[in-house]
C-alpha cells in the first residue's frame, strides 16, 4: 500500500466487529480488529473466548478518498469511520503498532470499558431476566453485586445484579 493510507477507526454495529473485519478484508483493504481474551459469562461452560479489544470498532487503512471511504461505508454493518465535521480523522500509525503489539503479547488487558462506575452512571444490563433494561448505577453492594435505580412507570425500583452483567452507557440518558 502507499504512504497517502492512513488508519481510520470504523464503529460498527454492535457483534458485527468480525463480520465487518471479514468483508472489508476481501475489498482487499488493510483491517485490524484487536481482541482479547476474557471468560465466556455462559453458566454452562467456563471457557476463555476472544472478543473484540474495542466492542463496536475495528480500525481500516485507506486512503483519504470519498470513493474508498464510501466502498469500506457500503459494508454491511459497517456505520462510519469516526471523526468530526471535516470529514474522518486519522489514527497515527504508531496507537496501531502499540495496539498490535499489545495484542500480541497475550497479556490480560483492560479497556476504558472497564472503569468503576460512578453513582448516576447509565447503565444497560446484559444478561439474566432483566437483559435489554437501562437505569442508573446507585452503589456497589458487595460480591460482585450492585444495585441499579430503574424507573417504572414513573415510579423507581432498585435492583441487585451482577456487577458483570452492566454495561456502563456512553453519555445516555435512561
Amino acid at each position: 500500500m502507499t504512504d497517502l493510507e492512513n488508519w481510520f477507526a470504523l464503529l460498527t454495529r454492535s457483534n458485527f466487529e468480525n463480520t465487518v473485519c471479514d468483508s472489508i478484508a476481501k475489498k482487499r483493504f488493510d483491517v485490524f480488529l484487536p481482541r482479547t481474551k476474557k471468560r465466556s459469562r455462559r453458566k454452562d461452560r467456563n471457557l476463555m473466548i476472544e472478543v473484540p479489544l474495542f466492542p463496536g470498532y475495528l480500525f481500516v487503512k485507506t486512503l483519504p478518498d470519498p470513493s474508498h471511504q464510501l466502498s469500506i461505508l457500503k459494508t454491511t454493518g459497517a456505520v462510519r469511520l469516526l471523526g468530526n465535521q471535516a470529514g474522518p480523522v486519522p489514527v497515527p500509525e504508531g496507537q496501531i503498532e502499540s495496539l498490535r503489539i499489545l495484542t500480541g503479547a497475550g497479556a490480560d488487558l483492560v479497556t476504558g470499558a472497564s472503569i468503576r462506575l460512578k453513582k448516576g452512571d447509565p447503565v444497560m444490563i446484559l444478561e439474566g431476566p432483566m437483559a435489554g433494561i437501562k437505569g442508573e448505577f446507585t452503589r456497589y453492594k458487595g460480591k460482585g453485586r450492585v444495585v441499579i435505580k430503574i424507573d417504572v412507570l414513573g415510579q423507581y425500583a432498585g435492583v441487585d445484579v451482577d456487577e458483570e452483567n452492566v454495561e456502563k452507557l456512553p453519555g445516555l440518558s435512561v
